[in-house]
């Protein structure tokens, strides 16, 4: 503890106290202990229990988050990576800012509507918050628009993908455009006219529309039109059959645009687009039928209120002011830019077939040394493979379609399996698992999924399974009033001999084949008796009334974990207040709880050494002498997506590792079912340590949290070898190919 001298004699003051003071100091607060109800934070976390408040003790979520999409924008400027790549980095980029503006930007906008004045936890109100985010996102905005235009196509050319203007192309190339046009986009194209008959017409989010001037010469008036660019149509075509020369659809609509008006003078045509607000209001325990109230939301949501309008810089003034005017926006709502608009396709170029070498070497998931034999042995089955230990796995190194499918379709085609039970946040809309599941209750096995409809933008495609599965018999659920189902488990129950045995896989990421190529994620399988209760004892939960008390090993939001997590941090206080090592790491992709990191400062102060990898927002502030001295926080971008959720406390020693699906939030914490298990088996141990060793010695990919919010590259001394997290992680997953028992994993890696 800190200690003052007042009238010669040492009195020990409280840091916690310290910040309270300067926090009176600095905002005045009418109720005390009530700082709770600032925005962030819900009546049930007590209010009496967070004692600070400030931007001097917590970043801005909103701000740590465009932090995280600068670090994604810093791998698109980043010459070493492969041009193509860097190109679906930019795409990344403005998919990122596209679910920013319709989430974080619309749920303010609501807020500053509703007149909502209260503040953050960091001491900003909505009004200042947007300005802050309108002042950096334009920055950004300069940023990824110079890289692409300036240094991405040019670079494209030299690789020869050529992109270019309508007007730019030969006789014979805009033929070619010109028959695509009258094949292809013509007979979909609806142009709108916009009068006294015809109203303003409906702009869909995120689509690209020209705001179209005309003239008619005989009635001598102005006319204004609207055309939607068709999305169900590639945003670039080539029209050059010997070399890769694109031309943009829109363009093409551009240059025909007389064809779409006849009899009409075309004065302007420039393009639009429109960023819908997502943060709608539900109230759930009044539904009486969720299915049918997320299916209103969905329609609502196409409707909802327009949060952002791109639009080309050249378009005449008196056209924005008609935009502004009938999509009810402010000027500040308008970002205005020359060229290309809605770079989230940049992700086709990426696809464009035969320049692999312009990518990533492809990387190939590793089949997990537990599922390899000999040429000569029977391919075992999965559960035999259960049985004999268990095992984590880590996608993308690991293959999913190998490990987690495998055993929900081996379940599915088992006589001896009786039931399977699995969460659903988020899967693909033709995914393995779900036909396997499928296939399971047309088989007469008891098979029931938890489907969380409330998963945000993948309602529509939710919805679409929950109605599959229940048409094939299986017994579908839809969560909980009030919380997200976030959990992702997978219980098999099987009949063996005299008894049943239940096989569980609990997962930090979801049961999607296609993010599991590029999301970093783990994986436990065991058939432990107790956790296997517990699991069962949470479906019981999902599906019916029962309200379990007390769990055997697992850590279950929102009622027990937060309580558990406190207790774990306590006790490395007490460690490191007694003088004995006391260490916490933790991976996870958002720190953000304010209780959480009041702790953590508290932690800091006893002298607890703790490291975090958090890959998105992080509201702690750390490396503050007296408050975070003794934290360090980093993050790290690549080619996969940091994922998984790891947690380990030094725990007298006595190493307490868990993993799951909980990330260090409010909403994960109070809001959610969500699940952490206990890995105890010391062989797991070891590789969950062999992973915090990588990331933690990375100097490619790894940055570092600044005390003032910015993050820097970690830098690499001349006598370290390069080591970039990704890239060690698929050469150890390659090297490891003798069928070694998992306890000793990371062990023999370590040695050789």
């Amino acid at each position: 503890m800190s200690t003052s001298k007042n009238k010669n004699l040492n009195k020990k003051i409280d840091p916690i106290d310290v910040l309270i003071e300067k926090s009176k100091k600095k905002y005045t607060n009418p109720k005390k202990n009530e700082i709770l109800k600032k925005r962030g934070l819900k009546k049930d976390l007590r209010a009496s229990e967070l004692k600070i408040f400030g931007s001097e003790y917590f970043f801005n979520y909103e701000l740590s988050w465009l932090k995280f999409n600068w670090r994604v924008l810093e791998e698109a400027l980043n010459t070493a990576n492969p041009l193509l790549e860097r190109v679906k980095f930019i795409g990344i980029v403005c998919s990122n800012l596209d679910e920013f503006f319709q989430k974080r930007v619309g749920g303010l906008k609501r807020q500053i509507d509703a007149g909502v004045r209260e503040l953050s936890v960091d001491g900003r109100n909505p009004e200042e918050q947007l300005m802050e985010i309108r002042k950096e996102v334009r920055k950004m905005i300069e940023n990824y628009r110079e890289c692409f235009l300036k240094e991405l196509i040019p670079a494209l050319d030299q690789a020869g993908i050529k992109i270019r203007k309508y007007h730019q192309l030969n006789p014979k190339q805009k033929q070619k455009a010109d028959e695509y046009f009258d094949r292809l986009l013509y007979p979909i194209i609806t142009p709108l006219a916009v009068d006294e008959s015809h109203p303003f017409p409906f702009i869909s989010n995120k689509s690209r529309s020209f705001a179209i001037q005309l003239r008619d010469p005989v009635e001598n008036v102005e006319l204004f039109a609207r055309i939607k660019i068709p999305a169900n149509r590639p945003r670039w075509i080539n029209v050059d059959t010997d070399q890769m020369l694109l031309v943009s659809i829109s363009d093409i609509i551009h240059a025909k645009m007389e064809a779409l008006f006849p009899g009409l003078d075309v004065i302007s045509a420039h393009i639009f687009r429109v960023t819908r607000n997502a943060d709608l209001e539900r109230n759930e325990e009044e539904a009486d039928d969720l299915l049918e109230m997320i299916e209103d939301e969905l329609r609502e949501r196409r409707f909802s209120e327009v949060v952002r309008v791109e639009l080309d810089v050249k378009m005449p003034d008196s056209v924005k002011e008609y935009l502004i005017k009938n999509l009810k926006v402010k000027k500040e709502d308008l970002i205005e830019m020359e060229g290309p608009i809605g770079l989230a396709d940049c992700v086709e170029l990426y696809t464009l077939e035969g320049y692999d070498k312009l990518k990533f070497e492809p990387w190939i998931p590793a089949l997990h040394p537990v599922f390899r034999h000999e040429m000569d042995e029977p391919i075992p089955d999965i559960f035999t493979i259960i049985r004999k230990g268990e095992f984590i796995v880590h996608h993308p190194y690991h293959s999913f379609e190998t490990s987690t499918q495998k055993f929900v379709e081996d379940a599915a085609d088992d006589p001896k399996v009786l039931a399977i039970k699995q969460t659903l946040y988020r899967t693909s809309s033709d995914s393995q698992v779900m036909h396997a599941l499928i296939r399971a209750a047309e088989s007469g096995k008891q098979v029931a999924v938890l489907i969380e409809l409330k998963a945000r933008f993948d309602e529509e495609r939710n919805i679409s399974w929950a109605q599959k599965l229940e048409k094939a018999g299986v017994h579908v659920s839809y969560g909980l009033p009030g919380l997200k189902i976030h959990s992702k488990l997978t219980i098999v129950v099987r009949e063996e001999g005299d008894e049943l045995r239940r096989y569980v896989h609990i997962g930090t990421g979801n049961y999607h084949p296609d993010t599991a190529q590029v999301y970093e994620d783990l994986g436990y399988f065991t058939t432990d008796e107790e956790i296997s209760a517990d699991v069962s004892d949470l479906f019981n939960l999902f599906t019916g009334y029962a309200r379990v008390e007390k769990y055997r090993k697992l850590i279950v939001a929102p009622k027990f974990m937060r309580e558990r997590i406190m207790s774990y941090i306590d006790r490395e206080i007490e460690e490191a207040q007694a003088g004995r090592p006391a260490e916490i790491i933790a991976k996870m992709n958002n720190l953000e709880d304010p209780l959480i990191i009041q702790k953590l400062y508290q932690a800091s102060d006893a002298g607890v050494k703790m490291k975090f990898l958090v890959r998105s927002v992080c509201r702690l502030i750390p490396g503050v002498k007296g408050m975070s001295e003794n934290i360090e926080v980093y993050a790290i971008v690549g080619r996969f997506l940091e994922h998984s959720r790891c947690y380990y406390f030094r725990n007298g020693g006595k190493k307490k590792f868990l993993l799951g699906s909980a990330d260090w939030m409010h909403r994960n914490l109070d809001a959610r079912v969500e699940v952490l298990v206990p890995i105890e088996d010391p062989g797991l141990q070891t590789f969950l340590h062999f992973l915090f060793d990588i990331y933690f010695r990375d100097n490619k990919q790894r940055w570092k949290l600044l005390s003032d919010g910015d993050y820097v590259r970690v830098a690499r001394s001349k006598q370290e070898l390069k080591i970039g997290t990704h890239q060690a992680l698929m050469k150890h997953t390659k090297y490891l190919v003798d069928p070694i028992p998992v306890s000793e994993l990371s062990k023999n890696v370590k040695n050789r």
